[in-house]
Parts: structure tokens; sequence; C-alpha cells
């Protein structure tokens, strides 16, 4: 027999599939999903680490390169003072903490501003070594930590001098929420900085006291497995193709206290590109993020379920292998023997006769076989053959089978269709929808900040320009900041008249014969097949004039592709899309319904309190970069029409030149993505009726075409056979048991042949004789 044919191995394969999958049932797919924090709340907390290390990451790298041009092009220029050069410098950029000029030769400190400088921590003697201007982090005595970035000013006939700016190590722009902390960890684990952790006074309660101290318990041992965490390959800290963040990052749990949990997120500070570095993160730092999570101890299911589906399991599937063996393989096997018994010459008794189908047909066959082989005739017993294969041959192997798939699919068919469904009505965990509105605020500030980053960048180009500057130095100037910056597609210099005198780039797409935009930031293209958003920044030295840049949109839609929000889109004031992390089409309105009406009300509250600061301080503005001035929170519901879906607004809230501009951001994603105890309760019955439902198949597919279509064939050439075929010969397809009933066949065939034979040689031989005599 084949090992891979005949009629047991399909049944053995059947049974021991579905008793594999009642197991799995009862004692993995049942107990899978409880945890009491969803594996969805910690999936989100470290979305939230990556996106803070991405934000302090794209900062430390801003700060850097701004230094560097901003010294190369006052090396470009005529010499000026120490002040001068951080008066300009202090006008254009506010993000530095403090900054000074000394004199690299003499150390004498030739101007200061902000705070007070480590000055005693920088070795000039090594400033001409390799990395000797690299960025470095330092202690305060006051316990801070602050990264300090160098710039050399040089100028012929002149002391060379070393521009120093410090920075601390706070998050630009990422919206913690209420019950969230976040944290800088340098290589060995220590806590450089931290926003968020609950500040005991003297004054507090015990309570508030214990809950500050546990906090910070939790945050520095987090901080160090994070930091161990951080020094693994990225390729061997995560799942081969999980994709995502290029860097190190994962989550943690705490112990229990009480009714939560903490749950950290951590990243590792990573280039933009997988494998390659930036100065920033040869710093060694890592974000971790800290919340606290109610627990849920209730099983997502009961456990009873699964037990009562692997019972019910067991119960069909017996009731289907039985139906197996006792109306297919056993018929089959004993078609075999008589077949067998008869080929040999065994013909006294008759031919035990099977009930059913195509064994019963072939049974039928075989006695009507064994009767011509004593002697009977081929046509004597047809109208009785026919009369019995019209009893017996109604209900064939095949309808046999197929019960056996109905049988099972009983039991297949609720689990994956109607069992456990999550409705409209599923549990979506707060802190998720927390995550949301968190994370969306975190990307608005992000494109505002870029906004004000790139004007500041032209703000800083226009400083140096003047009636002197030729054409020459201000393509030069433009080509410097273009091949730094990636965000630009074009910048040119365009007078008050709308003449573009000097440009970096592709060709400008400002209208022609039109000035300068008295706003910052201007959004053009409409009506096209791209959203065209330019900077403006105006010449002091030229009058009318301005430095212009026109933003690429990629640069824009790459900030928002951030995993763990679902769909991004960036809209103005009349809700077209401007920019989004996939497809769209530009100027495009945002879905109707629920997600639009939420954007109308976050922008509704945002005019209110504008409206209200506006009176309150007099002309008042937004809050700048770096204020913690109090600001309109970002709005997140969980919309369930048409299925369950978490979506959230956060509109641009803060100064600079992107303050007049009235954009939102706005992300949605559906909750059955999430892994949410409803959805994984129903996704794992999903994969239990299906995992039914492939053995069923295939098992009962490979049992159909390995014995029953065979024998439908056998059955119908057997009666031929029987019915006076002696010249079809009868072929096996199979070394199995229906290939030996072939084979009998066909020795009986022959046996048949023979015996025709020898009659008709007896018969030709008596009417000779008497002729002869005669």
């Amino acid at each position: 027999m084949s090992l891979l044919g005949g009629i047991r191995p399909p049944i053995a394969v059947l049974s021991v599939l579905l008793l594999c999958i009642a197991a799995l049932t009862a004692f993995q797919l049942g107990r899978a999903g409880n945890d009491p924090v969803p594996e969805a709340v910690r999936t989100s907390q470290q979305y939230f680490a990556e996106d803070g290390a991405i934000a302090l990451r794209a900062s430390l790298d801003e700060s850097i390169t701004d230094l560097g041009r901003t010294t190369a092009m006052f090396n470009a220029g005529e010499p000026v003072s120490a002040d001068t050069v951080l008066d300009k410098l202090g006008s254009v950029y506010q993000k530095w903490s403090g900054t000074a000029v000394i004199e690299i030769k003499s150390g004498r400190l030739e101007a200061q501003r902000g705070e007070n400088l480590p000055l005693t921590a920088v070795d000039r003697t090594k400033l001409g070594d390799k990395d000797g201007l690299a960025p470095r982090m330092v202690r305060l005595e006051n316990g801070g930590t602050r990264l300090l970035t160098f710039g050399v000013l040089s100028w012929p006939d002149r002391p060379q001098l070393l521009l120093i700016a410090s920075s601390s190590l706070k998050f630009p722009g990422v919206s913690l929420g209420a019950d969230r902390a976040i944290a800088v960890v340098d290589a060995s684990g220590q806590v450089l900085s931290s926003d968020g952790l609950p500040d005991a006074g003297r004054g507090a309660y015990a309570t508030a006291r214990a809950n500050a101290e546990r906090a910070d318990k939790d945050l520095a041992g987090f901080a160090e497995t994070a930091a161990g965490k951080a020094r693994q390959h990225p390729l061997k800290s995560k799942a081969p193709g999980s994709g995502g963040f290029p860097g190190v990052s994962g989550s943690l749990l705490g112990d229990s206290h009480r009714t939560e949990r903490p749950v950290a997120g951590y990243a590792a500070l990573t280039g933009p590109v997988p494998g390659e570095g930036t100065e920033s993160t040869a710093l060694g730092l890592t974000v971790v993020s800290l919340v606290d999570v109610t627990e849920n101890r209730a099983a997502a299911l009961d456990s009873f379920f699964w037990i009562a589906a692997a019972g019910a399991l067991l119960l069909i599937g017996a009731l289907a292998v039985a139906l197996l063996i006792g109306t297919v393989q056993r018929p089959l096997l004993q078609l075999f023997l008589e077949s067998r018994r008869l080929s040999r010459g065994d013909l006294t008794r008759p031919v035990t006769q099977p009930k059913y189908g195509e064994a019963s047909r072939i049974g039928a066959v075989l006695e009507r076989l064994r009767r011509q082989l004593l002697g009977e005739p081929a046509q004597s017993d047809r109208h009785e053959a026919g009369d019995r294969r019209g009893r017996r041959g109604r209900i064939g192997m095949r309808a046999l089978v197929a019960v056996c798939g109905i049988l099972l699919l009983v039991w297949a068919a609720p689990l994956v269709l109607l069992l456990n469904r999550a409705g409209a009505a599923v549990l979506v965990p707060k802190s998720i929808v927390q995550d949301q509105r968190e994370r969306t605020d975190t990307l608005a500030d992000r494109i505002r900040r870029a906004l004000n980053e790139g004007h500041a960048d032209l703000t800083s180009v226009a400083s140096v320009l003047d009636q002197r500057t030729t054409p020459a130095a201000m393509t030069e100037a433009l080509e410097q900041t273009r091949s730094q910056h990636a965000r630009y597609t074009s910048i040119y210099v365009l007078t008050a008249d709308g003449t573009v005198t000097a440009k970096s780039g592709s060709e400008p797409r400002h209208p022609r014969g039109k000035g300068p935009s008295t706003q910052p930031v201007a959004l053009l293209g409409e009506g096209g097949n791209e959203p065209i958003v330019v900077e403006y920044a105006a010449v002091p030295g030229l009058k009318g004039a301005a430095v212009v840049g026109e933003l690429r949109i990629g640069y824009l839609n790459a900030l928002l592709k951030r995993p763990g929000l679902g769909q991004i889109r960036v809209v103005d004031e009349k809700h077209r899309v401007i920019g989004a992390n996939n497809g769209y089409l530009a100027f495009d309105k945002l879905p109707a319904g629920r997600i639009d009406a939420l954007v109308t009300k976050v922008n509704s509250t945002q005019a209110g309190k504008d409206g209200a600061k506006n009176g309150s301080e007099n002309g008042g503005g937004k809050k700048a970069d770096g204020e913690d001035a109090d600001s309109t929170r970002p709005s997140a519901t969980v919309i369930r029409s048409g299925g369950v879906t978490i979506a959230a607004a956060a509109p641009f809230d803060g100064g600079g030149a992107a303050a007049p501009l009235k954009w939102t951001v706005v992300s949605w994603q559906p909750a059955k993505g999430l892994a949410i105890p409803a959805y994984e309760a129903q996704n794992r019955t999903v994969l239990a009726g299906l995992l039914g439902l492939t053995a069923a198949t295939a098992c009962l597919g490979w049992l159909h075409i390995i014995v029953v279509r065979p024998l439908r064939e056998l059955a119908q050439r057997a009666e031929a056979l029987a019915g006076g075929d002696r010249r079809t010969v009868i072929y096996p397809r199979h070394h199995d048991e229906v290939g030996a009933v072939t084979r009998s066949l066909e020795v009986i065939r022959q046996q048949l042949h023979e015996q025709r034979k020898r009659e008709a040689g007896a018969g030709v031989s008596g009417s000779t004789t008497p002729a002869g005599r005669t």
C-alpha cells in the first residue's frame, strides 16, 4: 500500500488534527489574551517612546546644524564683535538656554547670553583633535545636564573664537497628558532629565508623597533596564519583518500596585535612515515613557467557552470519523478482501456486499462476476442488478464525505461567523484613546515646529544679505542652506516687484510679478495636484525683498509616518487635506461625519480660547516654542457607527511663523486592528474555526481525490465488465485499496476472457465433429 494513499491516512490525519485543534482551543486559545494589561496598551507606550526619541533626535540635530551653518555664515562675512554674533543668534533662534563666545587661545570670555555655561568643562587644547568639536553632555552643579554645541569663528588677522551653545535635554512639543512621565536616559541608565513625574512638596499628603516616590523608583528601574536593552543590535531587538522604528524600542511592565501597574516604553535615539547615525545618536541616549494603567483582571472571555468548544469538537469529530470508518473505510476494505478472494478462485460463497454507495455497486458487480465465473450468462442478472443498484447506489460515498464535512462545518461556521463578535459596545481602554490624542497633538506640534524651523533658517540667511551682497554670493548662501536642509525644493530671493534675483533648486512657483507675502507662511497651488507651502523671511538690508523657501510636501508627509495612529491628515481651516501619511488627493475634503465634526469642534474650541486669551492679554498670542503656557487640549473620541473607530484631532497651538495658520492634524484608526481583549477573543475564535475548516477541507479533499473519485470510476468500469465488456483493460491509478480492487477486477476480467475463449473453442469443436462424419 502507498504511504500517502489509501483510505486510512486521510482519516487518521483528520483524527489527529481534530484532537490537536481541540487541545489548542481548550489549553492555548482560551488562556491567551487574558493579560491584565492588554498588548495594545504596551504597544502604544512603545510608540509613544519612539515619538519622543524621534522628536528629541530631530531637535538636537537641528540645533547642531543651525549652529554650524550660522557659524559658517559669519565666517563668510565681515568680522563682527562677539556681542553682535550672540545678538543676531538670539534674534533668530530661541532654542538655546545659554550662549557664549570665548577666545580659544587665552580662554577669555568675550560675550555671554542666557544661563552661565560650564566653560571649565571645555578643554581648549583638544579642539583641534578628531571629534574635538563634537557635541558633548556636561553635568551642572545643581544636578542638571546640558548639551554643549560648538562652532569656530575665524576671520583673517583675528584670534579664533569658540561659539558655545547649551541646550537642555527637554522634549520639544511632546504632549504628555495628565498621567504620563517621560525621561532621557544615558548609556549607564542614569536619568538625565524628566517631565511629568508627580512632585510631592513639603505640604503634600502622605499618599501623594508615596506615589511620587513610587514613580521615581519605577522610572529608575525602567531606565536601567531600557539602557541595557538599548545596547543590543536593532535587528535582534525586534521580530523579523516588524519594520517601523529603525532603532531599538520596546515596552516594559512593572510590578502591580493595588489596581494599577506601571507600563513603560523605551526607544534609543537612532538616525532617520537605518544603519546611519547622526551627531545626536552618538550620545547614547534613550527615551523612556512611563504611565500607570488600571489592570483589568477579569478575563476577556470565560474559559468555559473554550472548554465547551473543545468538547463539542471532540464529539462532532468523533461522530464524523466514526461515520467515515463505518461507511467508507470498512466497506472498501471489505471489497478489497472479497475481490482478492474471487481473483484467487475462491467462488464457493456469495460476496458480502456493502449497503451504500459505490461500494455497494462494486459489491453487486463482484457477486455477478462470481456467478459468471461459475458459468451463468452475463445477461441473466442484469435486471436484478439494476434494481439492486437503484436501491443501494442512491447514497454515494461523495454524499457520505459531504455529510462529514457538514458535521465539521456545524462546529466551525459559528466560530467564524457568529460567536464572540465584538460589537459596537466593545470597551476600548482609556489609555489607548488618550495616547491617540496625545500622539496626534505631538504630531501637530512637530509639523508646526518644522515650519518654524524652516522660517528661522530663511531668517538666518536673510540677516546676512544686504545691498552689497552680489547675486553670486546670494546664490552661494542659498545653496548652502538648501544642501544642509532637505526640506526645501527651492530657495530664492524675491524683490518687492516679484523679480527673482538669486535662486537654488527647482524653478520658483511663486506667482510671477507678485511680491512677497506679508504672512510668514502661505499655502499656494490650490486647484493643482500638489499643495505648495511657501515661507517668507524679510531681508532687512533690501527693502521689500524676502528670502522665499518652498517646502517639499514629501518632507511634511514624512513627518506624519508614525505607526499605531492609522490614517493621519493635515487639513487647513476649510478642512482641505494638505498632507497625509499615505496616498491622498490635494485639497480633498475629510470624510464626512464624526471625523469632520471632531475637527470643527476642536477648531471652535481653539477659536474661543484664542479670543479670550487675546482679550485678556491685550493682543497676546499663542505660546512660543519652549514655553509652558496653558493651551487648548486636543480632542479624541470613539466613533461607534459603522464599526468602532478611535479618532483624535489637534490644532496648531503655539507661536512662531506658523502661528497664523489654522491647520489641524487629525488621525483615526479602526479599533479592530488593535490588540484589545474583545477583538483578541474574536480573532482567536475565528482562528479556531478556520483551523477546523482547514483540517476538514484538507483531509476530506484528500479522501475525495485519493479514494472517492477513483472509486466512482471503478464502479462504472466494473459494471461495464459485469455487463459483458471483456475487452477494456482496467488499470489501477494508485497502489492502495482501490488500486488493489482494480487489479483484482482485471484478473477476473482476464479469467472471464479465458473462460469465454474456452467456451467458444468448445463450441467450435462440437459443431465440426458431426459434419466430418457425414
